[in-house]
């Protein structure tokens, strides 16, 4: 098993998490994004560049990740694609994307396209509280257990 995390779509805490989880279990585990990452300091932790653009890291993950591999991203047409090829993905608050929920999402997101369209402000910053960390931590410890 190999885990890979979309860096533009998973906040810092919770790399810092999959980080010491990976770590600790010495499972490959490799960061990717279209900006500068650090090197991390362990040898099962890699980071990956990729040239600037849209959706680049997410390309990069879906051509690389196999059946069995673990992908965290926030980012639904990700998640798809993980899951179409027999990867499994988690979103960063510690909840697996399945089929189902997939397509739930991208309905949802057609109708925040729409709302977008029409000039209506959908963003904003997002926050993890400190029980959304904890919740995220103990799914990945059970996902990485059932694994194993």
């Amino acid at each position: 098993m190999r885990i890979w995390i979309d860096a533009d779509a998973c906040p810092a805490v919770i790399r810092d998490v999959l980080f010491r989880a990976a770590d600790r279990r010495a499972i490959e585990t490799t960061l990717v994004a279209n900006h500068f990452i650090p090197k991390p300091r362990s040898p099962h932790l890699r980071a990956v560049q990729v040239e600037a653009g849209f959706d680049r890291a997410d390309d990069y993950i879906a051509e690389q990740v196999q059946a069995g591999d673990l992908v965290i991203t926030g980012d639904i047409p990700l998640a798809a694609r993980v899951v179409e090829s027999g990867g499994t993905a988690l979103n960063p608050r510690g909840t697996l994307y399945d089929s189902e929920s997939i397509r739930e999402h991208l309905g949802r997101r057609d109708f925040m396209e729409e709302l977008r369209s029409a000039g209506v402000q959908t963003g904003g910053p997002s926050s993890l509280s400190k029980s959304d960390v904890q919740t995220f931590a103990n799914a990945l410890d059970r996902f990485i257990a059932r694994a194993r």
